[in-house]
């Protein structure tokens, strides 16, 4: 079975997409529609730094929305914001 292929909306291209929605919401709905694979993986890596810089204690609604706003900024809106005074550790 060949696989399911996207027009990414953040790298701008035809790639793989995910083989299921991230949530069943219309926010994983759209992502699932409009983002690739290579971008959700981008988005996880970018979501780690958020989580340890905001020190969010993941399940709680707090954290649900700053998340939520993150993926929306991230995929469809300016691009997710880094978090104020966030420094980005230096290469080894």
């Amino acid at each position: 079975m060949a696989e399911r292929m996207v027009k990414c909306v953040k790298l701008q291209r035809e790639l793989p997409g995910l083989d299921k929605p991230p949530f069943n919401d219309e926010l994983g709905k759209r992502i699932y529609e409009n983002v690739s694979k290579e971008a959700w993986g981008m988005f996880r890596e970018h979501l780690k730094m958020i989580i340890n810089e905001y020190r969010l204690v993941l399940g709680t609604e707090e954290a649900n929305k700053i998340i939520e706003k993150q993926m929306e900024d991230y995929f469809f809106g300016p691009g997710a914001a880094l978090p104020p005074g966030y420094v980005p550790p230096k290469a080894k």
